[in-house]
């Protein structure tokens, strides 16, 4: 492809609005093709399916940015995650295992997860911040805390180290 092709190509790319997390989804898709990787193949199609079902939600169709991916695809994660351990519950341990993995292909595309240390170090300085004492300044806490955490932490996780670290201030 000549420069020229290129400049072209990188210029519909943009125009199109493909972000970028989206064109590493679809790169990734053709390579599970190629490789005949089943479990890698499913999850990235119904990845692209959910970011596409987001994308024409609503009243006007417009394309997802990066963060907004990332968004869709924790949730999927989360529902991963939910769906094994209601599988294992019930004995069904090959179901379990087989939405483990899918989980596991998506965590390839989200941010790495606090840790419990990093997550109580936020949580403390969140409620430094804040002036938050007990219980009735929880509020405050997970409003400055939740953007700080988007994606690298559960919503329940940092609840609970909240109302952990709260009920010590209380």
């Amino acid at each position: 492809m000549g420069a020229d092709a290129l400049s072209v190509a990188v210029r519909v790319r943009q125009d199109r609005g493909v972000t970028e997390l989206k064109d590493r989804l679809r790169t990734d898709l053709n390579a599970a093709m190629r490789a005949r990787d089943q479990v890698r193949l499913r999850t990235l199609r119904m990845a692209l399916t959910s970011i596409t079902n987001e994308e024409v939600s609503g009243a006007t169709a417009r394309e997802l940015n990066d963060d907004e991916i990332v968004k869709v695809l924790t949730r999927e994660a989360k529902k991963r995650r939910e769906a094994a351990e209601a599988f294992e519950s019930a004995g069904r341990a090959d179901q379990a295992a087989a939405e483990r993995a899918e989980g596991d292909v998506l965590a390839d595309y989200l941010p790495a997860q606090l840790t419990d240390e990093e997550l109580a170090g936020m949580v403390s300085a969140a409620i430094a911040e804040t002036g938050a004492v007990g219980m009735p300044g929880m509020g405050k806490v997970m409003k400055t805390l939740t953007p700080q955490v988007a994606g690298r932490a559960d919503g329940a996780r940092v609840a609970a180290e909240v109302r952990r670290q709260l009920a010590s201030t209380g």
